[in-house]
């Protein structure tokens, strides 16, 4: 099998779709990884209240850690100069604005944007949908980061989803460790490709017939 992209290279792709001025919430999986390559003049935003924090800390600068400031998904991050904390009351209404980018982890995107990013359809064990669907609507754009296929090699970017839905229609861009997908009226879009994978690979492993765009190439994060 070839080789795929690792979850932080994954990240490092994610976080080139924002650019300076951005407000950006961050999943959790995959997409806190991206605080750690989020480009100058993006704000980061966590759920439970703080704006424009820092990088993640890494596990070699555990001392730094401190429980005050945790995101969503409980990783410690770096205050810096001029960020601001909150309630979470205040959060969800920056949430809920249309003002914000959200990157979001996925179980299953659907080829009209439809997220499962909750639940394997297990119950309340499976996992409870938090502030998932507030992001998915509330956001101006969706990102979405996730592995291209299960464990079983079973593709998780589906015709229709088979999990508990996030939301509708939300999903305006998939990136995975295979490639980089536009969702449009029209249908998927492939644009990038992981690099020495072609384009009827990518489609092997993926569900709906994608559409390749002109001017495809491969993943590039310079």
């Amino acid at each position: 099998m070839k080789e795929k992209l690792d979850r932080e290279v994954v990240a490092m792709r994610a976080a080139k779709e924002l650019k300076d001025g951005d407000c950006v919430n961050l999943g959790i999986g995959i997409p806190n990884l991206c605080a750690n390559y989020i480009p100058e003049g993006v704000l980061v935003e966590t759920e439970n209240g703080a704006l424009g924090y820092g990088p993640l800390v890494m596990q070699d600068e555990i001392e730094l850690a401190d429980q005050h400031y945790t995101d969503a998904g409980g990783r410690y991050w770096k205050p810096i100069p001029g960020m601001a904390l909150f309630d979470i009351v205040t959060s969800f209404i920056m949430i809920r604005s249309g003002r914000m980018i959200t990157i979001l982890g996925g179980l299953q995107v659907a080829e009209n944007g439809d997220l499962a990013n909750w639940n394997t359809g297990g119950g309340a064990l499976g996992g409870t949908i938090g502030g998932g669907m507030d992001l998915a609507v509330g956001a101006k754009r969706v990102i979405v980061t996730l592995e291209h296929t299960t464990k079983s090699g079973k593709p998780k970017i589906v015709k229709e989803c088979t999990y508990p839905l996030t939301a509708k229609r939300c999903t305006n861009t998939v990136i995975t460790d295979l490639a980089v997908i536009e969702v449009t009226p029209e249908g998927m879009v492939l644009k990038e490709v992981a690099p020495g994978w072609t384009a009827a690979e990518v489609q092997e492993l993926t569900e709906p017939k994608l559409i390749i765009a002109k001017d495809l190439k491969e993943i590039d994060l310079v």
